[in-house]
């Protein structure tokens, strides 16, 4: 069961989450919403691991996003911490995605600077579709042309390191404009650098964990506050998911 909290003059009801997380009519760009978790006292993981924290109602919301997604962008080690595969087609998502004219199922891009992922992971095994690799030039050869040869569409966005600017703008030239980025803290941090961040659905998770956990969001410099506009407020079993827009000019 969810509920609504905010707004709650005429929005949609808790069999019609579709309509709090769709994303805007008309994209002319990527549109990048983040879907994150975080403990009470700010923690985004548990000895490694986000789903520790998490529950019925987070991982609905989790997969009614990526439903609604032309692509679900992830850092590699997030998507490797956390067991990924390929997202797959159940009758759910058959019949959402056909419905509103999307891809069978959406692919991972998966955001690696060093490439370095074993052609055997079920990130390029057990997926109905070849994942997209967004790396950098400085990613070894071999290692690039290892995952290109398993199937994935290797992309090169940037000299160094991932140029997300450039790697969205690859994503654009493939149609993928709904994007679902499920962190880890280092790309989301990125990302804010860059205010290439339009959305934040946040489920804050019922509990405290203390430890030495990170944020949500993580990078080496100050970072720049980036103003957010609350879309909506949803609960269920004692979490709240939270929704914000970017406010811009």
């Amino acid at each position: 069961m969810v509920d609504e909290l905010w707004p709650v003059d005429g929005a949609p009801r808790t069999d019609e989450l579709e309509a709090h997380y769709r994303y805007p009519e008309g994209l002319r760009r990527p549109w990048v919403r983040a879907n994150m978790i975080s403990s009470l006292d700010g923690a985004v993981s548990v000895d490694g691991s986000s789903r520790p924290m998490s529950g019925p109602a987070d991982r609905k919301v989790l997969s009614l996003i990526r439903d609604l997604s032309d692509v679900v962008l992830v850092g590699l080690s997030t998507a490797v911490a956390e067991d990924y595969r390929g997202i797959r087609r159940t009758p759910a998502r058959a019949e959402r995605r056909d419905r509103l004219g999307l891809s069978r199922v959406p692919p991972l891009a998966l955001v690696t600077s060093t490439a370095s992922l074993a052609p055997d992971s079920p990130l390029l095994t057990d997926t109905e579709v070849p994942p997209i690799v967004l790396t950098c030039a400085a990613a070894p050869a071999a290692d690039r042309d290892a995952l290109a040869a398993a199937g994935a569409d290797v992309v090169i966005a940037g000299d160094e390191r991932v140029d997300l600017t450039s790697a969205l703008a690859e994503l654009d030239a493939r149609g993928l404009r709904r994007v679902g980025c499920e962190g880890g803290p280092r790309l989301l941090g990125a990302l804010l650098d860059q205010d290439l961040v339009d959305e934040l659905c946040l489920t804050l998770s019922p509990t405290l964990t203390s430890g030495d956990a990170g944020r949500i969001a993580t990078s080496p410099g100050a970072g720049t506050p980036r103003g957010m506009r609350l879309e909506s407020v949803l609960h269920a079993d004692s979490m709240l998911l939270l929704r914000y827009g970017r406010m811009r000019e």
